[in-house]
């Protein structure tokens, strides 16, 4: 069972143009060792996405209490099975959202659940930006990756 104050999401750029995996796994310490988050759910679109399930996957191993899972905005294919196995989940209602609302509909789903929001945001616009904005609005902790 999980709890939204335990809970963080991330929202990012599809392309990651900043080197930022040392900056983001100090971020994700951080949340687990100071303010004893154990959830953490990320999306599949892009190079960010990629990026924070690498870390999360990594840092399972010095911190075995976490848990960690993909929310998949459309049902999975064979290529997704095989890139995460079973840290997937496809929420309940999405398979009847038409495809080009699915990621707004997950990535409402994720705010819904957190507390915190990691944020890799250099942009103002597309789609990082606007959930930035949302979790904001949602009253959750927001960490930027990138100043």
């Amino acid at each position: 069972m999980y709890n939204k104050e335990k809970t963080c999401c991330f929202f990012g750029h599809r392309e990651v143009t900043h080197n930022i995996r040392d900056k983001l796994t100090s971020i994700i310490e951080k949340l687990i060792t100071e303010d004893g988050v154990t959830d953490f759910y990320v999306g599949h679109q892009g190079q960010f996405d990629t990026m924070v399930y690498s870390v999360l996957k990594e840092l399972k191993a010095k911190c075995p209490q976490i848990r960690y899972t993909v929310v998949l905005a459309y049902l999975p294919d064979e290529h997704i099975k095989e890139l995460y196995g079973e840290d997937t989940i496809f929420p309940d209602g999405l398979e009847t959202v038409p495809k080009k609302f699915a990621i707004s509909k997950r990535n409402d789903r994720m705010i819904g659940q957190s507390g915190f929001a990691v944020c890799y945001v250099h942009k103002i616009t597309g789609g990082a930006a606007k959930f930035r904005e949302k979790a904001e609005k949602r009253k959750l902790q927001i960490i930027d990756v990138v100043d």
